[in-house]
């Protein structure tokens, strides 16, 4: 599974590099689906998510991120 992640608190981008910034510096998203729930980088790994997709531009767009030596790129 391929969560879907979108931005917390009020939070959204512009671009892949800012996304993939606060991503690796460990800033809450939420994971997407019934029950929506936040989670950071640490716990994404500790799930064992090697991949991500997060919506983006007011959930207009998306990009995908693939887990690289411990960083999402």
């Amino acid at each position: 599974m391929i969560p879907t992640l979108l931005p917390a608190y009020g939070r959204d981008y512009k671009s892949k590099a800012a996304i993939a910034d606060d991503l690796n510096n460990n800033k809450d998203f939420i994971i997407s689906g019934l029950n929506l729930t936040y989670a950071n980088k640490d716990q994404l790994i500790t799930e064992n998510f090697k991949s991500i997709v997060v919506r983006y531009s007011q959930q207009r767009k998306v990009t995908s991120f693939k887990l690289i030596n411990g960083i999402y790129k």
